[in-house]
C-alpha cells in the first residue's frame, strides 16, 4: 500500500514575500551601510530618530541591490530627507 497521497490538481505556486519581509544580504552588498546604522543606534541609545539619515541610506542600498522592493523614500517616512526634484529646487521663478 502506498503512503503517498496524490491530490493531482493541486500544485505549489510560489509567491513573492509579504511586505516587510525581504531577502538576507548574503553577499554583504549593504553591510557597510548596516554597520554605520547600527553604530549610530548604539551611540544614541537606540533612539531611531537620531539615525534617520543612516536608515535612509541603508534602505536605499537595499533597494538599489534588489534586496527589497523599490519604494519611494517619501512613502517610507523620509519625505523630509529627500532632495526635491530639480524643477522644484529652483523655486517658482518664471523666465
Amino acid at each position: 500500500m502506498s503512503t503517498a497521497m496524490n491530490f493531482g490538481s493541486k500544485s505549489f505556486k510560489p509567491r513573492p514575500p509579504d511586505k516587510g519581509s525581504f531577502p538576507l544580504d548574503h553577499f554583504g552588498e549593504c553591510k557597510a551601510f548596516k554597520e554605520v546604522f547600527m553604530k549610530c543606534q548604539r551611540d544614541n541609545s537606540f533612539d531611531n530618530s537620531k539615525c534617520r539619515l543612516q536608515s535612509k541610506d541603508y534602505l536605499q542600498c537595499r533597494m538599489d541591490h534588489q534586496l527589497m522592493a523599490k519604494e519611494p523614500l517619501e512613502k517610507l517616512g523620509f519625505k523630509d530627507l529627500v532632495d526635491p526634484p530639480p524643477s522644484q529646487a529652483d523655486g517658482n521663478t518664471k523666465p
